[in-house]
């Protein structure tokens, strides 16, 4: 790509930043900084109601977490208001446009006249009033469109666009080309949700004597079940991951895979090497489905890749705890997401959890009891509390009570966490000292059923 390329990131601020705008933003960044060229951030916020400024602040921290960065704006497209006032004017002096108080029935009339398959032409109003619409020339109107290849629309088959309301307000096909066009957009990066907005903008840019951009209309995102995306299939926005405790670089993986692939199979694929390698030409123009159990599995690889102090680091962050170095190394192997790591080694540090469930099947059984009891002794009366020390005392137990490992490893776990899941038990024992071991289990103990 040239070095003069320029993309641009335009959301709606009308609340969270949802999956398929988050791949939207993404792949018009690695556009961006594959080719040397600028994105430009614009926020779409002609729905003022809607886009308030806590929404638009929404958008930016989400891309903010995504650590997408963007080299002009945010601009706001409301504030470029008296830019469209002008183009508007000006096609209207230049007959490109027209007003008219053409109503939807009048739409509805000229059809039945003419046949569904026509395309309406107004009048235009002796007095000047009305909404104004975009006269369409003669011709085709093909979009050229690098992932979909062409599509061509018959001109005769196209409405006149509306493009100004009647009390001057602009329209977004209108306000988004000459947002473009003003900014020298090289490529247009969106949801093929747009796709059928495009040959109007296309007739915005035919108005204005511009090129208009290369479009690339991205496929959308289904949920495992094939249906549309969204909340009932998990997380279905960048806040709500964030919030489940994934790291912005596997999202960034996934997220780039879902309909775009290289001639490597590879999935693990770091951000630099995301920019080096990405094609729109090779987007998919099938509808992904976002798994999030895979983007779990995936989201996992990335923590094991963090050093200790890395992870350390994300997870006092995420819980707004301190001191939780220790929990994080022996529990680096079995969470996939930050959010996982309270729930499994909380219990180090807030004391056992309430499980009814797990102490009544561990800790309630006269024979795990005792079996508690001598695991108690015999932890109390080693010399070193050391991993292996620790191991060797257990299963030392249960091979004095002829009973598998399970039946004495079991009721310690319950009485140290509360529950039959945590980190190694040996491992936990360790970090909670020998001391805070022994009480917990004399309080289990105590407070059996």
């Amino acid at each position: 790509m040239a070095s003069e390329t320029r993309v641009r990131f335009a959301p709606s601020p009308t609340g969270a930043l949802h999956i398929g705008g988050a791949r939207a933003a993404l792949y018009n960044w690695l556009v961006a900084r594959q080719s040397g060229g600028a994105m430009v951030l614009r926020i779409e916020d002609t729905d003022r109601e809607r886009s308030t400024p806590e929404n638009v602040e929404q958008i930016l921290d989400a891309l903010r977490w995504l650590e997408l960065d963007w080299d002009e704006g945010p601009i706001s497209q409301v504030e470029r208001s008296p830019r469209h006032q002008e183009v508007l004017a000006d096609l209207v002096a230049r007959d490109l446009a027209y007003r008219t108080t053409a109503t939807a029935e009048d739409v509805k009339a000229y059809k039945q006249e003419h046949g569904d398959a026509a395309g309406f032409r107004g009048t235009p109003s002796p007095d000047g009033e009305g909404a104004v619409r975009l006269r369409v020339p003669g011709g085709d109107i093909v979009v050229h469109d690098l992932i979909r290849g062409e599509a061509t629309f018959r001109a005769e088959h196209l409405d006149e666009p509306v493009i100004a309301r009647a009390d001057g307000s602009v329209l977004y096909n209108f306000a988004v080309a000459v947002d473009d066009h003003d900014a020298g957009i090289t490529h247009v990066i969106r949801g093929e949700d747009h796709l059928s907005n495009t040959p109007k903008q296309l007739l915005v840019y035919a108005a204005l004597g511009a090129t208009p951009p290369a479009f690339a209309h991205l496929p959308l995102l289904h949920g495992h079940d094939g249906k549309k995306l969204s909340k009932r299939h998990g997380a279905a926005s960048v806040q709500e991951l964030r919030a489940a405790g994934y790291l912005p670089a596997a999202v960034r993986n996934y997220i780039a895979l879902l309909g775009w692939g290289d001639v490597d199979s590879e999935t693990l694929i770091a951000t630099p090497d995301l920019v080096e390698r990405f094609e729109l030409s090779r987007v998919s123009r099938n509808p992904s489905r976002f798994d999030e159990q895979k983007l779990r599995w995936m989201n996992g690889r990335y923590l094991r890749e963090l050093s200790l102090d890395e992870l350390t680091v994300e997870l006092e962050a995420f819980t707004g705890r301190s001191g939780l170095r220790a929990g994080a190394e022996i529990s680096a192997e079995k969470i996939q997401t930050l959010a996982d790591f309270w729930p499994l080694a909380g219990f180090l540090y807030d004391g056992p959890v309430s499980d009814p469930k797990a102490r009544e099947k561990w800790l309630t059984n006269p024979e795990h009891l005792a079996a508690l009891v001598d695991a108690r002794s015999a932890l109390s009366a080693l010399e070193a509390f050391t991993l292996e020390e620790i191991e060797a005392a257990l299963r030392g137990v249960a091979a004095a009570r002829e009973v598998k490992a399970k039946d004495v490893f079991q009721p310690v776990r319950v009485a140290i966490a509360g529950t039959a899941a945590s980190p190694g038990l040996f491992e936990s024992l360790i970090v909670l000292g020998r001391d805070a071991s022994l009480a917990r289990m004399d309080a289990a103990f105590a407070a059996r059923i």
